[in-house]
């Protein structure tokens, strides 16, 4: 990194983060096979890592800490600090996750542009809208940010509570008569009380770390609610948009992300390991978001989920709670460069370590 250009360096805090790269690969318990930290150990001493930073969600924070045991008990000294990032918002110990907050503002954004969009013709429509969000339903809640536009969604449904195909298909039918118009926010990962998907993924399509590949919920529901409506029924699939638009980014998020990787950086150089920096928030007067360092042992493996009492009885929305919660994390419109009109995204070389 201290080869590349600073003005490229700098386009960083603009560009989507998978400039630098990322990984899927999900190593074993190093007490039962360490053929994988025995490589990453010969790596570190062939080019003197003295200190190693991971950066991402719950499955990273537990390889953070499988790495951060076995270097202890190799010898070999090198500080491991953890770096939450995840949109998903489901790291635990952390009030919120860099990331998430930039894909709830273009969560919500895109939901109140869509509301204005399934109102143009005098002839109403149902419109559903599939959000990421396997087992935590943070991103798909995040769409009641758009009663802030006076464009909120009508129904909300998140993992966190069992879902039900008969209420849904009612609430929906009772909606679109009565207003002409109904929008759905889902989570990708809604599930029946038996456990299975409503989207009917089967595991056996599965990203590295053996967690089903969801997609086509939006579809599905689409298709069933016409059959029971007779509507017009679009669905519609944020999918990747949601977590790579960084030119609906919050600048409250960039800051924060900033914020937390200088912390980490700061804790190694002073000595401190194994441990991954936290943000501790108080919204009583205000915003305020502090740092602060959590054992890589305490958050590693848990989920976030939303609690329970910010989703409504009847599990279709969420309440003024969650809005009190994401609203200040929206905040700020970052100034960014520009090139013939376009987004002036960075371009790192890749120098590789010699």
């Amino acid at each position: 990194m201290s080869k590349e250009d600073a003005n490229e360096l700098a386009l960083l805090l603009n560009t989507p983060s998978s400039e630098l790269g990322s990984c899927r690969y999900k190593i074993a318990d190093p007490d039962k096979d360490d053929t994988d930290y025995r490589r990453i150990l010969e790596i570190f001493k062939k080019y003197d890592v003295r200190y190693f930073f991971y950066n991402g969600g719950n499955d990273s924070m537990d390889t953070c800490d499988k790495v951060s045991r076995f270097m202890a008990k190799s010898g070999y000294e090198c500080r491991v600090m953890g770096v939450p990032k995840t949109i998903d918002n489901d790291l635990y110990g952390t009030d919120h996750c860099p990331g998430f907050a930039s894909a709830a503002k273009y969560i919500a954004t895109s939901v109140a542009e869509v509301y204005k969009d399934a109102r143009v013709y005098d002839t109403g429509m149902v419109t559903i809208i599939e959000i990421m969000g396997r087992h935590a339903g943070w991103l798909a809640a995040s769409a009641v940010l758009a009663e802030v536009s006076g464009c909120a969604p009508d129904l909300i449904y998140l993992p966190e509570v069992d879902f039900d195909m008969d209420k849904f298909l009612d609430k929906v039918s009772r909606i679109y008569k009565e207003k002409g118009n109904c929008i759905v926010a889902v989570s990708e990962g809604i599930h029946y009380a038996d456990g299975t998907f409503v989207s009917e993924a089967k595991t056996s399509a599965t990203d590295g770390f053996g967690h089903a590949q969801l997609g086509g919920l939006a579809a599905r529901l689409a298709e069933v609610v016409k059959e029971k409506t007779g509507a017009k029924v679009r669905g519609i699939e944020l999918s990747l948009l949601q977590r790579c638009g960084a030119h609906l980014a919050s600048q409250t998020d960039i800051e924060e992300a900033f914020m937390a990787g200088k912390t980490a950086v700061e804790a190694a150089v002073a000595g401190e390991t194994g441990k991954m920096v936290a943000f501790k928030c108080d919204r009583t007067n205000g915003y305020k978001c502090e740092p602060e360092l959590l054992p890589l042992t305490a958050v590693a493996n848990y989920e976030k989920k939303v609690p329970l009492e910010w989703i409504t009885p009847d599990g279709d929305y969420v309440t003024k709670d969650f809005i009190d919660y994401a609203l200040p994390l929206i905040q700020g419109e970052p100034e960014r460069k520009l090139e013939n009109g376009m987004p002036r995204f960075a371009r790192l070389k890749k120098i590789v370590a010699e």
